[in-house]
């Protein structure tokens, strides 16, 4: 009885009780955006985030918006080596993204694949006054236009996760059965004989 009952309370609990921190962080320019949120769709709002270097020290903070997004742009060049973003969510909740040295802003500069194209810009050809401008306006708007995409992908990701899980529950439960199937009719006919 004491089992049948456990089995109730196991089998009743409610998985909206639970949830997981999603969070990413990416380079954007000479920025480092992220967006932190969890798994039930709810995004982490009016949160600090604290910037580590490799050794543990603190070299700055961000505060995420209302869609759980933020942005550090570093006041000096970072240390070399990897970054490792830290937000308090409460609850015991914490959010841990790692950033690769390669893509800290102001790291060594990128090398040139083999089979890349390399674009050159015309010097006679008419300009905007402002090159840089122009840039930093266009690498913002893409980044806008990529975090609902971004957020897709996490939740397609966890979604994904979430029903290799329950599909790996299923076959066990399913070879479980079926043993217990074949060792009743083993039962039954030994019983027979």
């Amino acid at each position: 009885m004491r089992y049948l009952l456990l089995s109730a309370l196991l089998l009743s609990a409610s998985p909206a009780m639970a949830h997981k921190i999603i969070a990413e962080v990416f380079p954007a320019g000479s920025a480092v955006e992220g967006e932190i949120g969890f798994s039930n769709g709810d995004m982490a709002a009016g949160f600090e985030v604290k910037v580590f270097d490799i050794h543990g020290n603190q070299i700055g903070d961000a505060l995420t918006d209302d869609d759980g997004f933020f942005t550090w742009v570093p006041e000096e060049t970072p240390p070399a080596g990897p970054l490792k973003f830290i937000a308090d969510l409460g609850a015991g909740h914490v959010a841990e993204m790692i950033l690769d040295a390669e893509d800290v802003p102001g790291a060594s500069p990128a090398t040139v694949t083999p089979g890349a194209v390399e674009i050159t810009l015309d010097s006679t050809a008419a300009a905007p006054a402002d090159l840089s401008a122009v840039s930093d306006i266009v690498a913002a708007a893409v980044r806008n236009e990529l975090r609902p995409i971004r957020r897709e992908l996490v939740q397609i990701r966890e979604r994904n996760r979430f029903s290799t899980i329950l599909g790996g529950i299923g076959l066990i439960f399913g070879l479980f059965g079926a043993f217990f199937y074949f060792s009743a009719r083993r039962q039954l006919k030994d019983a027979e004989k």
